[in-house]
């Protein structure tokens, strides 16, 4: 075997090692953006490498893209987002591509928000305030869930090294509100299966989307609403459609899980104290609405940090009177770090594994929420809980995951490291102590990444939470934060890891979207028409913010690196 087939590509090829089988960039060499490139090439700021092979359909070759101008717009094909090299943190080195060895190749899932969107402890009316705190797509986001799981089915393989997928990992924020039945929802979703998203009344759905309420849109009625108001369309029988039985094939690889805020926190900002929303989310009275001044007094308390929800749950008590009654579920009860690693462990949500996804029997017995796997031979992953169950959407980790972080790092020291988790080190800056552990100090991100650059081992540090394409080098390592399934560009990432033997490793990585056409029809209320309008629904969500697609460098790269 020749340098470029050696024992672990030949393996590779064989699908036998996996384990179970905005940041500014001023790089002189850096292409335009969002050129488009053919299916049979793959540009990058050094060579263009022509392959003979046939390519799964990636960014790299077409992105849903607006047409028109002004107002609701619809979506079409757009051009591609070519690969940029990256050389920060290591050269680009002459005719790497023909002596490169795939070391590892996965997917990573990020912010899914399968939501249960009639749940009475869900805070829409802070759209008063904020525009952006409600999404009009969000009755959809297990049927846009599910289209993506299907993408990755037909992939195979990494688009850069032909590596077959060896797995999924899903960086938190799977569900939106702490609920069991969100959580059953994702699982199903991952494992493939049936089910049905609608809680509460068996009959129909009760909910902002047919209140009558022109803060939301209203799709099934004539209410001249904030959005229709703004070109959404009016759409019979959308809320019957949105609430009707979904079908996942499942994923056709492993997958692993990662916690996230909005997994473990009620709203992904408020702790469980005095059991004050686990009541309101099983109950049977929901607000739907707030004085703007109100509703925008408590979305600043929130974004400033109010980790118990003191402001929310005073405001609610004093307007609790325009509350309307729907039909309780206990199914909307929140779950504890123990319940949600019990419900991955669950031999019905084992699918093609790992059994637990991650998570194991001592996972359960200590309610920890942090493990290593082995990803490939030479390769490890560490996967980090990186939320504060004393509340805040902020991120930290607390003195002993450091400890086992450093332990574990130290253990594997002769092993590329991988670490997941939710939190970017930007947005990890909730230093509030753990209620149910007050002694144990917590740590920001400059603490974790001060970790991290100790040991040379790690490679990448691979998150979301932001919903943001961003891409940072971080001393010896990349540091790769994707954007999220539930806002506009709503995509997933294929990370591929190779040797170079020239002393370099690349880490690539590949935006993909969902199955869903970018051409939305609105009489098709199918489920693929539905995941093709809710990417659609999500590009022209009102209050969304604009870049989050993030710059050419955050997307589709080459990241060279320094073997170590």
């Amino acid at each position: 075997m020749g340098p470029a087939l050696n024992r672990r590509a030949f393996l590779l090829a064989s699908g036998m090692t996996a384990s179970g089988v905005a940041l500014e960039i001023a790089l002189s060499s850096t292409p335009a953006a969002d050129a488009a490139v053919t299916p049979s090439t793959t540009r990058t700021t050094t060579t263009t490498t022509t392959t003979t092979t046939t390519t799964p359909m990636t960014t790299v070759h077409t992105v849903a893209g607006p047409r028109g101008a002004g107002g609701y717009r619809r979506l079409s094909d757009g051009p591609g987002w070519r690969r940029v090299t990256r050389t920060e943190l290591a050269d680009a080195k002459k005719d790497r591509a023909e002596r490169r060895t795939p070391l590892a190749c996965f997917v990573q899932f990020t912010d899914l928000h399968i939501t249960d969107v009639q749940n009475p402890q869900r805070y829409e009316f802070l759209r008063a305030g904020d525009m952006g705190s409600w999404r009009p797509q969000e009755a959809l986001t297990a049927v846009g869930a599910v289209s993506l799981i299907e993408q990755v089915n037909t992939l195979h393989h990494g688009p850069a090294t032909r590596a077959p997928i060896g797995f999924v990992m899903t960086t938190g924020d799977n569900t939106d509100n702490n609920s069991r039945i969100e959580l059953e929802w994702f699982l199903t979703a991952m494992t493939g299966g049936r089910f049905t998203t609608n809680t509460g009344d068996p009959g129909g759905y009760e909910g902002v989307q047919n209140s009558g309420l022109g803060l939301y849109w209203q799709p099934d009625s004539g209410t001249r609403d904030i959005d229709k108001r703004a070109g959404f369309p009016h759409l019979d029988g959308f809320l019957e459609a949105a609430i009707r039985e979904v079908s996942s094939p499942g994923l056709a690889v492993p997958w692993y899980s990662t916690v996230g805020n909005h997994d473990q926190l009620f709203g992904g900002a408020y702790s469980g104290a005095g059991g004050f929303f686990a009541d309101l989310a099983t109950g049977s009275r929901k607000l739907f609405d707030l004085p703007a001044s109100e509703a925008g007094a408590v979305y600043r308390a929130l974004r400033r940090g109010d980790p118990t929800g003191a402001r929310f749950r005073a405001l609610w008590k004093r307007y609790r009177g325009r509350a309307r009654t729907v039909t309780a579920d206990e199914r909307r009860a929140p779950l504890s770090p123990h319940a949600y690693i019990a419900a991955h462990l669950d031999p019905a949500y084992t699918g093609p594994g790992p059994v637990g996804h991650g998570y194991t029997r001592d996972n359960l017995d200590s309610g920890r929420l942090d493990y290593s796997f082995r990803i490939a031979d030479g390769v490890v992953g560490i996967s980090l809980d990186t939320t504060d169950r004393g509340g805040d959407y902020r991120g930290s980790v607390g003195t002993r995951q450091l400890t086992w972080l450093e332990r574990t790092l130290k253990a594997h020291a002769g092993d590329i490291a991988l670490i997941f988790s939710h939190h970017p080190s930007w947005a990890m800056t909730n230093l509030a102590p753990n209620p149910a552990r007050p002694h144990d100090r917590r740590h920001g991100g400059q603490e974790l990444l001060a970790v991290l650059r100790k040991h040379r081992n790690v490679a990448a540090w691979i998150n979301g939470h932001s919903h943001l394409n961003k891409i940072v080098p971080q001393g010896g390592f990349w540091e790769v934060s994707t954007a999220s399934h539930v806002d506009y560009p709503q995509l997933a990432r294929v990370v591929e890891l190779a040797d170079n033997h020239d002393g370099t490793l690349s880490l690539f990585t590949t935006l993909v979207e969902s199955a869903a056409p970018h051409r939305t029809d609105f009489t098709d209320l199918s489920q693929s028409g539905l995941a093709a309008l809710y990417r659609e629904l999500s590009f022209n969500s009102p209050g969304m913010r604009s870049g989050l697609a993030g710059l050419p460098g955050d997307r589709n790269t080459e990241l060279l690196l320094k073997r170590r």
